[in-house]
């Protein structure tokens, strides 16, 4: 009888590379963090109180009375000022003004815990050739997400006092898709050979995920731009928008295309519909999943995801009815990014294995 050794078969194992999971586990919790603190500054109307940007060397707040001073006379000369708050004082101007220092300060923080340990395993030769280019690529996209938010400040600077709820929609989008990133690497170092993946019947539930993954992304989009548009303080009621199950003012604006985009009847009630198609798509797949009886760990996944979606669609209803308010609708936007977090962990669970 042959004795198999570690010569005759190769069986991969997470141990090494553990380290590295746990530390990008570390960085998507500071990006879910980031995305909750983004939500919060923009509740407070602190996003356009820096109207400066410079990265790295703008990570100190004014040390001086007269820096502040400065830093209060730029924000004079922006539409919001003009606008909404023509009779702040340099105290009122404080408070808003921390809530976006406070968003960039975390944003570059995320840089550096980011940075300094992949540069330290990278020098210890402890990363594989086939995950070099995905934290690289990580990285890349931490660093144009720094971009594009200052591309989203600088469409309030100019004429209208408030962002691009496209600009808004594309920052918001793209927070995410780094955080789905580093969740979906770090679940594949600690576990390469996930069980379900095995059985047949988890190609027909990996497409239902991506599907309602799909959704969820759509709905987080038409979330922003209800966020951008300020459609959330309108239509304070649910089910009925106000008395009516469809307004009558989702066709105002000619051409009619402009109205699912820019028509804040409209918006919502989208968001409504998405909302409400995505949670039925989530739990359909929680039952499938539940049924098919799979070993491993996506059992536990979906019905993550089929709970986190009741919560979430129960926050987005509390955020109409409290009229958005910031600790609400901060959690709202947080249980947006735990909806994506259960999807991706069901579909590492139900991953194709390579025999």
């Amino acid at each position: 009888m042959t004795a198999i050794t570690s010569d005759t078969v190769h069986v991969p194992s997470p141990t090494s590379d553990r380290p590295i999971a746990l530390w990008l586990l570390a960085c998507a919790v500071l990006v879910l963090a980031m995305a909750v603190i983004g939500a919060i500054t923009r509740l407070t109307e602190s996003g356009l109180s820096m109207v400066e940007w410079k990265p790295l060397i703008g990570i100190l707040p004014p040390l001086s009375e007269a820096e502040w001073n400065r830093v209060f006379d730029l924000y004079k000369g922006t539409p919001e000022f003009r606008v909404f708050n023509n009779r702040m004082d340099l105290a009122g101007f404080q408070e808003i003004f921390w809530w976006e220092w406070f968003h960039r300060l975390w944003g570059q923080a995320i840089g550096f815990v980011f940075l300094i340990p992949f540069l330290r395993f990278w020098i210890q030769g402890r990363i594989a050739p086939a995950l070099w280019p995905k934290l690289a690529g990580l990285f890349l996209l931490g660093g144009l997400q720094g971009v594009v938010g200052w591309f989203m400040v600088k469409s309030g600077l100019v004429d209208q006092p408030n962002v691009s709820h496209y600009r808004l929609a594309l920052h918001l989008g793209m927070a995410i898709l780094i955080y789905a990133l580093l969740l979906r690497t770090a679940l594949g170092l600690l576990d390469p050979l996930p069980l379900a993946g095995w059985r047949p019947e988890a190609a027909s539930l990996r497409r239902h995920a991506r599907w309602a993954l799909g959704l969820v992304a759509v709905t987080i989009v038409w979330g922003a731009f209800v966020a951008g548009a300020r459609a959330g303080y309108a239509y304070n009621t649910f089910p009925l928008m106000e008395g009516h199950l469809i307004p009558p003012e989702i066709g105002t604006l000619v051409p009619w295309w402009h109205n699912p985009f820019e028509n804040t009847a409209a918006i919502q009630l989208l968001h409504r519909a998405l909302a409400l198609l995505t949670g039925l798509a989530v739990l359909a797949l929680a039952a499938r999943v539940a049924l098919a009886r799979l070993p491993g760990r996506a059992g536990r996944a979906a019905a993550a995801a089929g709970a986190m979606v009741l919560v979430q669609i129960g926050l987005g209803i509390a955020t109409l009815l409290t009229v958005v308010w910031i600790p609400v609708a901060a959690a709202h936007q947080a249980g947006a990014i735990l909806v994506v977090s259960t999807l991706v962990w069901l579909l590492h669970e139900l991953r194709a294995v390579r025999r």
